[in-house]
């Protein structure tokens, strides 16, 4: 009995390290969510998770993936498999870009940086957002890889102008000009935690950090979170950036609502690089964006966070790459949560897909080694899917590999 024993019983080797125990724990990313949700205050989880109103389109944003299913071939050579494609003229181990995401040092104090150095090594563009709480600079510092900077057009455009240089400077390749925030969204999961950006601290944050110890000492020990890359910033009308509260008021009143398609021609006039129009929501609007010559559109709702009924991106994927053909490249943004997903919208005609919450939920759960390993897990998500499939290259992946499914259970 005992040799028999001896013969079956396996033990894993002892993690030492806690984070090191939470990674072996997440087998998907929504085991990573639900350790998130263990690990964060509950007003910074729901900043991070939650979307805008009803939350209709925020939901909808992943539903739409699973309403789309495969058309699998059989016998078929899948010995070698490849998920590399090109976006931009950059060739790209899998069709992944790492979306933009504000004030990331809510969630660790390594924030952006972690985020950058994975990004780097799995080889994949980072997007810095403007909102960021590392700057510029920062992140080139720390990062070798492709790396995109996030814009928001703002009132004062000589602030603009003074980013894109410093982006240029930096040997970012492409920004990304969001406009699908001429206001922003309500986003009622803050409201109702009266959740701001800077953090301010009452009776129930100081409850629910008690709660949540590692969060809270690593938090109180780090230095305080501003918006670095407006923070000190010359032509900041009098705000030197030094209360993290006033420039956040700031910053909300920033927000241009008179933005218009004129505006990409100031635009081009301060970039001579790529730019991707993130915040596309119906064909019309691609269509035009085609013909003003961006390098790509971004299929976006903003994750849910800005209109709430929105539609999905993934169901604009094949009517706007009908529409717009090869005159720019298709990123589907929104709801991503496995490598299938992205293999779903790049058989629809996608080019890449960018992906936001899920790399906030392993930056949640492990720091840097957590935003490795979503990163791993969705490539061989898709490595995967592909051989199932039939597929040996993204080349392979067009509309006849997937179908939607009829409304109904």
């Amino acid at each position: 009995m005992l040799r028999t024993l001896r013969s079956v019983l396996r033990f894993r080797p002892l993690e030492v390290r806690a984070a090191d125990r939470r990674l072996r724990a997440a087998a998907n990313v929504a085991d990573y969510r639900n350790l998130a949700r263990r690990r964060l205050p509950r007003g910074v989880f729901d900043y991070v998770d939650g979307g805008a109103e009803d939350e209709l389109s925020l939901r909808r944003n992943t539903a739409a993936f699973q309403r789309l299913e495969f058309r699998p071939r059989v016998l078929c050579d899948v010995s070698a498999v490849d998920t590399s494609t090109t976006l931009l003229g950059r060739r790209l181990p899998v069709p992944i870009v790492l979306a933009p995401t504000g004030f990331t040092r809510i969630v660790t104090p390594g924030g952006e940086l972690d985020v950058a150095r994975a990004a780097a090594r799995a080889g994949l563009p980072y997007t810095l957002s403007t909102m960021a709480t590392r700057s510029i600079e920062q992140v080139a510092a720390v990062s070798d890889g492709p790396k995109w900077f996030q814009v928001y057009v703002w009132r004062d455009r000589g602030l603009a102008k003074d980013m894109l240089a410093r982006a240029a400077a930096a040997g970012y390749e492409a920004i990304v000009l969001t406009v699908d925030t001429a206001v922003l969204g309500r986003r009622e999961r803050d409201v109702r935690h009266g959740f701001t950006l800077p953090p301010k601290v009452g009776l129930g944050t100081l409850l629910d950090g008690a709660l949540h110890p590692g969060w809270t000492w690593n938090f109180v020990r780090s230095e305080p979170i501003t918006f670095a890359n407006v923070a000190g910033t010359a032509g900041m009308a009098g705000i030197d950036g030094s209360s993290a509260v006033t420039l956040a008021d700031y910053i909300n009143g920033q927000f241009d609502p008179s933005l218009s398609w004129r505006d990409l021609d100031w635009f081009r006039g301060q970039w001579d690089r790529h730019i991707v129009l993130k915040g596309v929501q119906t064909v019309e609007d691609a269509r035009i964006a085609a013909d003003s010559a961006v390098g790509a559109i971004a299929l976006s709702n903003h994750g849910g966070r800005q209109l709430d009924g929105a539609p999905p991106p993934l169901e604009l994927v094949a009517e706007v790459a009908a529409a717009v053909g090869d005159r720019a490249e298709i990123i589907c943004d929104g709801g991503v949560r496995r490598g299938s997903d992205v293999v779903k919208a790049i058989a629809l005609g996608a080019r890449a897909c960018m992906i936001g919450r899920a790399y906030l939920y392993g930056l949640a759960v492990a720091g840097e080694p957590g935003v490795d390993s979503v990163l791993e897990m969705l490539a061989a998500d898709m490595r995967r899917t592909m051989s199932l499939t039939g597929c040996q290259s993204v080349a392979d992946l067009d509309p006849r590999l997937v179908r939607w499914r009829p409304a109904g259970p």
